[in-house]
């Protein structure tokens, strides 16, 4: 081979490994900028619930139709994610008119009805500190930047200008709802308050900005799951994510309802016609606890109307229908098994009944229809009676106490969840 043939040899050579060279550096280049993109994705803003509320109409048994004017209303809750920027959602949906908000802002809550000073954020709507939101619909706020841990208490102050008609709202939370005398005084420190009561108006939702990937166990169900205590079990819940890293990511937001009931209208909305609303439409939704069941038994003994008495079969027919609904918005949903209540002071149980809970149980537990099983009868019952709730975990023979709350909450097993 001649010299000059020699020195094109390797001139072609070094240029082809130069070559090689750059195509591994960008195929280098590419990946490390895949990695991180997909770094830069998992932290992107995403919305999710961290308290909510399920709307109902007014005028039930519980409380009388309430109608505001040039009243401030402001509401305490107990948010479960925290974060840096916040929203809340604004609820007409069973209103008869449309609803004009004059002024709404968010704080934290010092003591009673004060808020912290330096803490309060005007909330607007599209821009605008006021909207009128037409009956049957809801309005969200535009973001405002507060830093916020897990677990605090917010103030939420709604001012209504001119007559409301009949206030949405949610009987008996457990958090205070302060409702002023005339005027707007969103913005004011110390309320000065005419009215304390339970319940929620117009508020259903507080959302907050987290990382993408996090997501939202809804609790649906009775009072069981609402809590006729200052507790709840799905706030423990969270306390128990809160303190696992694994769970980190998901908030917790009690969607319950007192005296619900899966297939007729009771207290409130029945479970099938509120889950679009209650479930399928809270932001950020990814898993779903269904709790129900229990009044669809009992509900007929208390009122003696025996023409609607549930059949095992129907309400099966009602749970699977939710589950189906949750699986077809890509939710996990969990069944829990209705608990005990033999020697309720309700004067409920009947061995009709008692056959009825054990058979929708028994299909819970076995039917492979749920995603994962929660037994909170397993827990709860009295190993002494299985048919009556232990008593040093009730208040009331139906209901859980602090304590049968925590030990439900325990009974969840958080790996289904990962």
């Amino acid at each position: 081979m001649s010299t000059l043939t020699k020195k094109i040899s390797l001139l072609l050579g070094f240029l082809v490994s130069i070559s090689c060279a750059m195509v591994n550096a960008i195929e280098l280049t590419d990946d490390s900028l895949q990695y991180q993109n997909s770094l830069r994705d998992s932290y992107r803003e995403q919305w999710v619930a961290t308290w909510t509320t399920p709307p109902t109409a007014a005028g039930t048994a519980f409380e009388p139709p309430k109608i505001f004017e040039n009243q401030t209303i402001r509401q305490t809750v107990r948010i479960s994610s925290g974060g840096q920027r916040f929203r809340i959602r604004i609820s007409n949906a069973f209103g008869s008119q449309a609803l004009k908000i004059g002024a709404a802002h968010l704080a934290l809550q010092s003591t009673g009805a004060a808020i912290v000073p330096g803490t309060d954020r005007v909330l607007k709507f599209s821009g605008l500190p006021s909207i009128a939101i037409p009956a049957g619909a809801v309005a969200l706020s535009d973001p405002i930047d507060l830093s916020v841990a897990a677990q605090t208490v917010l103030s939420v102050s709604i001012y209504a200008p001119v007559n409301t008609g009949p206030a949405t709202y949610v009987e008996g939370v457990n958090q205070n709802t302060y409702i002023s005398t005339s005027g707007d005084f969103t913005g004011a420190t110390n309320l000065p308050v005419a009215e304390t009561v339970t319940s929620n108006y117009f508020l259903t939702a507080v959302e907050v900005s987290v990382r993408k990937n996090s997501g939202v166990v809804i609790a649906f169900g009775d009072s069981v799951t609402k809590g006729a205590t200052p507790t709840n079990w799905p706030g423990f819940l969270f306390g128990r994510f809160n303190a696992n890293y694994t769970a980190q990511k998901l908030a917790v937001v009690n969607q319950g309802i007192g005296c619900n009931r899966s297939l007729r209208d009771f207290c409130g909305p029945n479970a099938a016609a509120r889950f679009d609303r209650d479930v399928l439409s809270v932001t950020g939704a990814t898993h779903v606890i269904v709790a129900l069941g229990l009044v669809d038994i009992i509900s007929p003994t208390v009122s003696g109307n025996l023409s609607e008495v549930a059949t095992t079969s129907d309400i099966i027919v009602g749970l699977k229908q939710l589950i189906e609904r949750a699986r077809a918005k890509g939710l996990k949903v969990y069944g829990a098994t209705i608990t005990p209540f033999g020697d309720s002071i309700f004067g409920v149980y009947t061995p009709e009944n008692e056959a009825t809970r054990t058979a929708v149980n028994r299909w819970i537990r076995t039917s492979g229809a749920y995603d994962g099983v929660i037994d909170f009868d397993k827990v709860v019952r009295d190993p002494a009676d299985p048919k009556r709730f232990w008593p040093i975990y009730t208040v009331d023979g139906i209901h859980p106490n602090d304590a049968g709350n925590a030990l439900m909450a325990n009974a969840i097993d958080l790996s289904l969840f990962d």
